[in-house]
Parts: structure tokens; C-alpha cells; sequence
């Protein structure tokens, strides 16, 4: 069958379903000409322009074939492999399809035939290797690519005292086989999709098939194939912007996030979907809740009391980074309600700046601080704390500023950020903290109410992607 011939037949099927303007590339199909191949390659494929898109010629059994791989992605080592295959090739031994050819002169493991010229790009701008031989009316894929990837160590954010050292990466096979290697069920399935017009990004979605809630899989799978984007720009973030629109007003985190392996393996026999996306290194854990973002990895390598002790720790110290400070400011507007054991936390220097002021401004340093830190060369990052600490601290209450309760208070805010696992949920809490304060310094107890009472319905109305409540307990 000849191009025009497949154009016709594309055109007639796009008038009948009303698809004219559709691409007509992805009704192309490979051609018995090894020339008419290559003109089509060359013509959609910038080989002349880009220069790790390589077309390699060579002569397999007495006929022209041509290679086109990514530099970069082919591993040398397997290509001379099947090179030195190739030429051991003669005319007699050719096969009469291309199918027949992958059978018995191919020597590699993945290996799958094509015949469509969409599907062939794909392949090869996913790095693997297509070879087009003259006579077949099919492409040769062979998967014999490999990806750029650090090793496994464990992640810098999520670590645990106990338990493995390994961490997802930007792979998605390595992370897919890091919970192979810790799940040996048959059940376990690994269902893999692209999202993306212009990325084409790789997705895998995880799960145990006889633990997993149907109707949450059908809804996830459902919403993936509904994705209209061009890109995952952002990766695991703009998929989850894709996946659920949040609102503006409710920071609260809709997803959990972990770059642990054996913490996404304990989800997945919880009956939980993990989705996995090519070049991050984090899993997206659904359906997620408050009591899982709290939960770390040491909560599970203690024993029982120690790691319900931590949880319960977790919970209070974070209840404290939200009310410590506006009840402070509360206390400090109305002296009378305070009783008379705690007196000693009244401000006793002479007050420069308004409590609120000082407490919005050090909220803002802190944040400036902790960006400060992130952007600073970590042989610098020790000492430049050490003289920020010593500097913003000893001489901005000496100077009239700040005062030393005050400074105190934010102290302990801003170490209690650290003891949450999900970096969402601490910045969550810090605008509940944020607005209650605002809310008590211009309305004082009744803005202190209001403030509580917006708190309570951020966090209630807050709706996961199953449509459940964010308190809601999984019965696993």
C-alpha cells in the first residue's frame, strides 16, 4: 500500500468522524521502500539540525537497512552487540517479514515491531533504537536504551533512623523495580501512560489489584485519560494540578508526596494507587488524609509506644506552631485573662515596634532566611547560620527592635516547621498561623474566634480526589 493510497483512506475517516484537521501524520504507516521511509523520517525528525539524532546506514543480508537512535540514551556496549549480529547476517538467512527477522537475528530482549510512524517517534525520542530494513513493511524497535540517573541514596529530606537507605530517582523504571524488589505479588500491577502533547511524559500507576479500592483506581485512570495539556512543565505538581484543581483559598495539601521506596510499598499493600512520573523522584500516594501527612517513616521502624509517642509529639508540636503565637498576642492585648502563674511571659522592655508588626516581620525573615539557606554553598551555609543567628538575634533586641519574648516565641516556630514531614502542610500551617494573627491583632478575641473557626472549616471542607473529607480514616 502506497502513502497516497493510506492518505485517502485517512482523509475519508476524518470526514466521517469529523477529525479533519487532525494530524495526518498518525495515520502514516512504514512502507516496503526503505527510501520513502527515510524521506518521511528525515522530514518529520530534525536529523540534519540536531545532532544527537543520529541515521546510521548500513547493509544487513545483502540489503540497506538504517538505524536512528538519540545520542545518549543507546548504550554503546549492546550496539556493537547487535551490530556484529547484523553483519553476520547473509542473504540466504534473511527472514521474508520483519517479525521474522526480531525472531531469529535480533539478540536482544525488548524488541517489538511497528508499523506506525507516530508510535515510531515516540520510540525513538524516548531513546530507543528503530530499525528500518528495505522490503519490511514494519520498524524494528529495539529497547536497548538507558537514561542518565544518580544512584539510589537516600533522600536528604526524608530520612528515617532505621530501615533502608535507598530513595526514589528521576527514573521511573528504577523507582518501579525499587517496589518490585519489595512487593513479590503477582498482584502487584504497574499500568504505564503518557500525558503531555509536546513531553509525552512517562506515568505509571501502582497498585495491588485485590487491595485496591475499584472505584478510586476507575476515577484515577479516568481522570489521567482526560488530561488535555501540553506539557508537565513541573512534572509531579502540574500532574496534580491536572488531576484536581485546588483552590486558592485552602492551602492545605490534596496529595501526599514521598521519595521513600519502602514507605510507597507500605501504601500500595494499604490499597492505596501510587503514581509514579518520569524524571521525579517522588512517588504521589492517593487517596490521602491529615493523619497521613503527619506520618514518617520512624513511626514504622519503632516500636509501637515509641512510634505512637512520636505521632502524638508531631500532632502537638504542630498545634503549637499555630496557636502559640496569636494566643500569645491575644494574652498580651487583654493582661486581665491572663492568670497570674504565667505572668512572667509579659513583655517587660519598652515595646519600639507593635507585638503584631514584630511578629509579621520575623515571619517573613524566617521564610527569608530558610531561602537564604537553600540558595547558599553549603560550605559557606554553617557559618553564614551561625552569623545570621548571632546577628539578627543578640543585636535586634539590644537594638529596640524586637523584644526577647517575641523573639523566643518565633524561635520555636520556626524550629517546630522541621518536625513535619510534608513540606505543604508546614507552609499550610504557617498562613492558618498568619491569618489568625492578623484576625486577633484587628478583631482581638472575636477575630481570634473567627480565626479558629476558619481553620476548623479549611481543614473539614478540604476535599481529597476520592471526594472524601480530608479527616476521613482509610479502614486499611
Amino acid at each position: 500500500m502506497s502513502y497516497q493510497d493510506v492518505d485517502e483512506i485517512a482523509k475519508k475517516a476524518a470526514q466521517i468522524t469529523g477529525m479533519e484537521d487532525m494530524d495526518m501524520q498518525e495515520y502514516r504507516l512504514v512502507s516496503a521502500s526503505l527510501q520513502e521511509n527515510v524521506t518521511y523520517v528525515n522530514e518529520m525528525l530534525p536529523v540534519e539540525d540536531s545532532f544527537d539524532i543520529v541515521q546510521r546506514n548500513i547493509v544487513i543480508g545483502g540489503r540497506n537497512a538504517t538505524f536512528y537512535f538519540v545520542d545518549g540514551f543507546t548504550k554503546d556496549e549492546s550496539m556493537l552487540k547487535l551490530m556484529d549480529s547484523f553483519f553476520s547476517v547473509t542473504e540466504e538467512d534473511m527472514p521474508a517479514s520483519a517479525t521474522a527477522f526480531s525472531k531469529k537475528c535480533v539478540p536482544y530482549v525488548e524488541v517489538d515491531i511497528i508499523g506506525d510512524f507516530d508510535q515510531i517517534f515516540r520510540n525513538v525520542l524516548s531513546g530507543a533504537t528503530c530499525l528500518f530494513i528495505d522490503g519490511y513493511e514494519a520498524c524494528i524497535v529495539i529497547d536497548c536504551r538507558t537514561y542518565p540517573a544518580r544512584s539510589v541514596e537516600e533522600p536528604d529530606k526524608d530520612k528515617s533512623l532505621r530501615g533502608s537507605r535507598d530513595g526514589f530517582v528521576e527514573t521511573i523504571v528504577f523507582n518501579t523495580a525499587l517496589m518490585r524488589r519489595r512487593i513479590r505479588d503477582t498482584h502487584l500491577t504497574m499500568k504505564m501512560t503518557e500525558v503531555g502533547k509536546s513531553s509525552r511524559t512517562d506515568v505509571a500507576v501502582c497498585y495491588m489489584s485485590d487491595r485496591v479500592d475499584q472505584e478510586l483506581l476507575k476515577k484515577v485512570m479516568e481522570k489521567l485519560s482526560s488530561i488535555n495539556t501540553d506539557a508537565l512543565t513541573m512534572n509531579q505538581q502540574s500532574l496534580a494540578e491536572c488531576l484536581m484543581k485546588r483552590k486558592w483559598y485552602n492551602p492545605f495539601p490534596k496529595f501526599k508526596f514521598t521519595e521513600r521506596p519502602d514507605t510507597a510499598a507500605a501504601c500500595l499493600l494499604e490499597g492505596k494507587v501510587v503514581i509514579l512520573v518520569d524524571n521525579s523522584p517522588s512517588a504521589m500516594i492517593l487517596p490521602t488524609s491529615v493523619y497521613d501527612m503527619i506520618e514518617e517513616a520512624n513511626d514504622y521502624y519503632f516500636p509501637t509506644l515509641t512510634g505512637v509517642y512520636l505521632k502524638v509529639t508531631r500532632g502537638i508540636i504542630a498545634f503549637l506552631t499555630v496557636f502559640l503565637t496569636p494566643v500569645y498576642l491575644l494574652f498580651m492585648q487583654n493582661l486581665k485573662w491572663l492568670p497570674e502563674m504565667f505572668t512572667f511571659v509579659v513583655v517587660r522592655d519598652m515595646v519600639n515596634v507593635p507585638l503584631i508588626w514584630q511578629l509579621l516581620i520575623l515571619e517573613l525573615a524566617i521564610d527569608g532566611l530558610r531561602l537564604a539557606a537553600m540558595n547558599t554553598p553549603s560550605m559557606l551555609s554553617t557559618p553564614l547560620s551561625v552569623i545570621a543567628g548571632l546577628v539578627l538575634g543578640e543585636f535586634s533586641v539590644s537594638s529596640g527592635w524586637f523584644n526577647s519574648e517575641i523573639m523566643l516565641g518565633m524561635a520555636f516556630v520556626a524550629v517546630a516547621n522541621y518536625t513535619q514531614p510534608n513540606f505543604e502542610l508546614g507552609y499550610a500551617l504557617k498562613f492558618m498561623r498568619l491569618q489568625l494573627l492578623i484576625l486577633t491583632a484587628l478583631f482581638n478575641w472575636i477575630g481570634f474566634l473567627a480565626g479558629i473557626l476558619i481553620i476548623i472549616l479549611s481543614v473539614c471542607t478540604n476535599k481529597t480526589l476520592t471526594g472524601r473529607s480530608y479527616l476521613h480514616i482509610s479502614k486499611n
